[in-house]
Parts: C-alpha cells; structure tokens; sequence
C-alpha cells in the first residue's frame, strides 16, 4: 500500500513545504502520541533533534501535539539520531523521536520515529498513524494535558553508553584522530567521547550555525577531513553525517575507507574474538562483490538486501546477524545499538587499529573494490524499466558479466530516477554496460 506521509526513513522534505510544516509536526506529534497512548501509566516522548535552523520550529509543534494527546516530551536538544533510540529504550518511554534530514542540506527537515524498544516503527504503526493525521484525534482532558522538560545530562548519558562499546583493555592514548562532525548532532558528544578516551582529538565541523549542517564537511563531502589529516599528521579521521547515523573513514594519507571496508573490518575482527553472529554481515545490493569475495576469503558469508538500512537491520534480526550496513556507512552493531551509530562503528575501528599497532593505511583497506560504476537516469513519467528495449539492454550485459561481476537497475524510491550500476573485473566493460542500459532507459524515457 502506498504511503502518503512516511517514506523509507520517516517523513522528509523541504522545510515550510508540505509535508514538512509546523502545522504538520503538531498532526504528527498528536497522531503518534493517540497512537501510542496505550493503558493507564503515564505516557512519555523523547525528542531530539539534528542542528538545522527548522528544528527549533519543528520540535515546539511536535511538543505541541504530542501534550494536547496527553504525553509527556523529554527534550534532549542537538543528538545523534542512535542516541534519541538508546534513550527511548533506557527512560522507558513509549515513543522517540528524531527530527532530521540526516546528510541532506540545511534547507530540508524530517521525522524520524522509533518505539519504545528503540527500534524504527513497523510498517503497521506508520499507517496507522498516517490515517490519524487524516483523521479524528481525540484530546485529552484540561486535567490531563502533558508536560514537557528538558533533560540536561542526556549528552553524557549517550557518551558514557558509547563509550561501554570500545574494549575495557584500550586506550586512545598515542593516536591523533581528526573528527568531522557535519556541524550535525554529533557536534559535542563525538569530540568529547574521543577525548575521554584518551586522544588527541582535532576536530572540524563543530560550529552549527543552523545553516551549515552537511556543508562542504561530514560523511558526504570528507575533502575537508582527509585534506585536515595529512595537515594535522593525525594517524586518522572519522566524518560523521548530519545526525551521526553513519561513517567514513580517512588514512592517515588521506584515502577514503568506505562502508564495505569498515563492515570487512569490524566483521572479520569479531569473527576472530568470537562475536561474529550469523556467519557473516548483511550489506546492500549496492556494497561492493570485492567485499563478498573478501568474506568468502576469510570463511564469512554476504547476505544482500534491497537499498535501506531498515531492509539491513529486518534481515539481521531475522537471521540473527549482528553487523550489517551500507557502502555510504551506514554500519549497524545491533550488540551496541538499534540503529546505524556512527560514533559507536568509530570505536571498533580505532579498536582494531589500536590491537594491532599498525597505521590505517595497512589495516583498514582489507580488499581492492572491484571496479564499480553508478550512473542515473531521469524520466518524466511511466516505467522505463518495462520497455523492451531496457530489458534487451540489460539481458545482453547481464550475459557479458555473467561470472565476472553483476548489475544492479532500481527506481530510486525519492524521485523520477532510474539507478544503473554495474560492477566487474573490466572497468570498460563495465562502464559500456551501463552506458548501454543508460541509453537505452533514455530512449524509453523519452
């Protein structure tokens, strides 16, 4: 069934626009908060918020509908989205909630939502509470309007949890990391969590001014970090996105590690401690076939998922896997979190890098990426994908791949764009590939 509000991560869009404006915030805040309204305890909401401009905005309508229901509004402030999740669960309330656009630029805001277990809402929940902001809610009594506060010690609540997760035996001393924090919600509590560990921190993209999340720094534009870490000789550098849900990764030269190395690393490290649930990890369609050759290496399996960390964390709590994730860093460590942890996947990192003394450089880049081409394509209307000659074009390169590498072709589930990727031992037969299938979706389009 399709969605009206909730797309595949919460409600998002530009801000002042439907679907994202106060008016609407305060429809979400008392439609979820009916919705959970369940029995006769006294009903609680934990509210966080990445550092856009419109969070100010956004947050007051939220706690303005959640109240009118009768629900009581914890208000965090700026933090990371895992750490509104691992505070829903620990204060024992009966719904989180997240406002963010995640590593979108400032100008966009979203809804992110999460039950009282710190999980993201089943798809049940979503439309049902898409069919309270259409409908009827019911309010609560003058006697029984909530109350809302501010808890000032929830940033070293969420640091002493992620600090829990690096090995008791360790120490940051020695290593110099550079932290880009996107002037996102990580801005204190990443920097400081690093610190307490005992490194010697460098940290960039610390100064939100409400417009300048995302902004030429974080996890989508690392320049910034690598080009800090060669200038700095920090033996690392660590870029979060806007709401610190995900990871990437510098040397100390300055090359990117990406999500596929990152979960190679965590992953392989754990199987040699013994903490590898699953057999393997669970990663996208889109992670790179050098990692699945890597783990069938090392004795480990890759289960595929559809593009989205929620498709990630259904299939690892289904098969019992405990790391997952995407190429762009979203990393899922469910023995640590509900959610992608940006700040949490750091820490397996540096503890790995620190057990076994040897610079990133010779530690993270665990296998060469297969060559590996991303191209889109817009159309205006219809579906390009059911054209025949789409279908002729993907056939012929699914042949000439067969066995040295594969293709990935998807509708983007945001807007009028068909992704095409192929990957494969030939760079050039890859890129011809998708030029071919490109052309092709092009004709079709047209």
């Amino acid at each position: 069934m399709a969605r009206k509000y909730f797309g595949t991560d919460g409600i998002r869009g530009l801000t002042n626009i439907s679907p994202m404006t106060a008016a609407m915030a305060m429809k979400v805040g008392m439609a979820a908060g009916a919705h959970f309204v369940r029995g006769s305890h006294k009903h609680r909401v934990v509210i966080g918020k990445d550092t856009r401009l419109s969070g100010y905005m956004l947050e007051n309508a939220m706690v303005a509908g959640f109240t009118a229901v009768g629900m009581d509004v914890v208000l965090v402030g700026p933090m990371p989205t895992p750490a509104v999740a691992m505070l829903t669960h620990s204060m024992r309330a009966d719904l989180g909630v997240m406002i963010s656009a995640s590593h979108n630029p400032f100008a966009d805001n979203g809804i992110k939502l999460f039950g009282p277990d710190g999980y993201k809402l089943s798809d049940e929940d979503e439309a049902a509470i898409e069919a309270l902001i259409d409908g009827e809610v019911s309010l609560a009594a003058a006697s029984d309007i909530g109350r809302a506060r501010r808890v000032e010690d929830a940033r070293g609540r969420y640091i002493h949890a992620a600090k829990m997760t690096f090995p008791q035996a360790l120490t940051l001393e020695g290593l110099k990391i550079v932290v880009d924090c996107a002037n996102g919600a990580a801005y204190q509590v990443a920097p400081s969590a690093l610190w307490e560990l005992g490194a010697q921190v460098v940290a960039i993209g610390v100064e939100p001014n409400g417009k300048n999340i995302n902004q030429r720094v974080g996890s989508t534009a690392p320049d910034t970090m690598c080009e800090t870490v060669v200038a700095s000789g920090a033996h690392l550098g660590i870029a979060l996105d806007g709401d610190a849900d995900r990871l990437i990764v510098c040397d100390e030269a300055g090359r990117i590690v990406d999500g596929d190395q990152l979960m190679a690393t965590i992953a392989t490290n754990w199987a040699r401690r013994g903490l590898l649930r699953g057999g393997g990890l669970v990663a996208t369609v889109m992670s790179n076939l050098g990692l699945e050759r890597h783990l069938a290496d090392e004795g480990l399996n890759l289960l595929r998922t559809k593009v989205g960390d929620r498709h990630v964390l259904e299939a690892m709590r289904r098969d019992g896997y405990n790391v997952g994730g995407e190429q762009s860093g979203h990393i899922i460590l469910s023995d640590y979190a509900t959610t992608g942890d940006g700040l949490v996947a750091s820490l397996q990192i540096l503890g790995e890098l620190v057990q076994a003394g040897a610079p990133a450089s010779e530690v993270l880049h665990r296998f060469d990426p297969v060559p590996q081409l991303l191209k889109n394509v817009r159309f205006k209307g219809g579906k390009p994908l059911d054209d025949a000659r789409v279908q002729e074009a993907i056939a012929a390169a699914e042949a000439e791949l067969n066995g040295t590498g594969r293709l990935v072709i998807r509708p983007s589930g945001t807007e009028p764009v068909i992704r095409v990727m192929a990957e494969g031992d030939d760079s050039a037969q890859v890129e011809a590939a998708v030029d071919r299938i490109c052309a092709a979706v092009e004709q079709a389009a047209a």
